[in-house]
């Protein structure tokens, strides 16, 4: 930060001006900005030597970089984060990207999943990135299980939390199952469940099972244990993980092998979602930039995220985009943080149910 204000001390208003106009030009197009375009954007007239001039000390103090041997230029990675942190000016979120998030909470979502799902793939299609989700760890106490057939071969289990989350999972379930063994199975369950969190459970689960397995049949204990084993990493971070609009990165005229890393990158969702636990350490929206950020350093990209609260204004999980440094961060982080703050009120509003 001390380098960021002692290179901001050394630019005059003429410095300032070239510098923002060629960051706000980069970030339009993806080209580099050359003087000749900034001579018809300039506030003072000024003739393209005098720019080229200005451009050339920018460039000495490494806030941009000339990517070809033509006169353009484009911010460096430092550049990028002065401008962020000192230039950007941040828009309000409009009101068709603002309806298009609020018409992904619908009002009979089975499950925290399945509405979270649909949040991430509207904030992909908003920003034209791809989308980081970090669901809230399940951990208030459960209130009711039960086990419903599907089919031969399909079950499905559903957990209703006191706090007024509904989740379900669909799951294959042992051969030989009868309504009845379902039911067993479930009051058993929910006998053993009463008070207790998932974890909670899921830890007594198989000392209770083997001391009182004489009050199950084998279809109903193999039923208590598969049916819960649908949950069995539900409070790991990278199984709380939804990555969303990994498309919309082919879009982008970056270079495939950069693509191809990010690609590569996106799929280690243990290390993203470690990431975004840390996150959920700073209020507010954070923005990586490039290198700043370890995890996706080597492709180049940056990552805009902000964490979500409940109704005891405690983090509980982060939302994200991620794409390439030419993001439009002026619109993107307004998205990402009203994004954050609708997922907090929703899940704080069920909370309540």
């Amino acid at each position: 930060m001390i380098q960021q204000d002692q290179l901001f001390s050394e630019l005059n208003d003429r410095s300032r001006e070239v510098f923002r106009r060629v960051v706000e030009g980069y970030l339009e197009s993806g080209d580099p900005v050359g003087s000749r375009t900034l001579t018809r954007m300039m506030s003072e007239k000024l003739s393209a030597a005098t720019i080229r001039n200005v451009m050339q000390d920018l460039e000495y103090l490494g806030l941009l970089g000339s990517p070809h041997v033509s006169a353009g230029r484009v911010p460096t990675q430092l550049g990028l984060r002065m401008f962020v942190d000192g230039f950007m000016e941040v828009s309000e979120v409009q009101a068709s990207d603002r309806a298009a998030l609020e018409a992904t909470l619908g009002t009979n979502e089975p499950g925290v999943g399945t509405l979270l799902d649909r949040v991430g793939s509207a904030l992909s299609g908003l920003t034209h990135g791809a989308s980081l989700v970090l669901a809230p760890k399940t951990e208030a106490p459960i209130r009711h299980i039960e086990f419903v057939s599907l089919a031969p071969d399909r079950a499905l289990v559903v957990l209703v939390l006191a706090d007024g989350q509904v989740e379900n999972r669909v799951f294959t379930p042992p051969v030989g199952q009868t309504p009845s063994s379902m039911r067993e199975a479930a009051n058993f369950l929910n006998a053993l469940a009463e008070g207790r969190t998932l974890s909670e459970l899921r830890r007594e689960m198989a000392v209770e099972i083997t001391q009182r397995r004489q009050e199950l049949d084998a279809l109903a204990a193999e039923m208590v244990e598969s049916g819960l084993a649908q949950w069995a990493d539900q409070g790991e971070p990278w199984e709380r993980l939804i990555v969303r609009g990994r498309a919309n990165l082919l879009d982008s005229e970056d270079d495939l092998d950069r693509i191809r890393t990010l690609f590569d990158d996106l799929e280690r969702k243990r290390d993203i979602a470690e990431f975004l636990d840390l996150a959920e350490t700073g209020e507010g929206v954070r923005i990586f930039i490039g290198s700043e950020n370890k995890l996706f350093s080597l492709s180049g990209s940056s990552l805009v995220v902000s964490p979500y609260m409940n109704a005891d204004r405690k983090i509980i999980g982060a939302v994200g985009v991620i794409g390439p440094t030419r993001l439009n961060y002026g619109r993107i982080v307004p998205i990402v943080d009203y994004t954050a703050q609708l997922v907090g009120r929703m899940l704080s509003g069920r909370g309540k149910g």
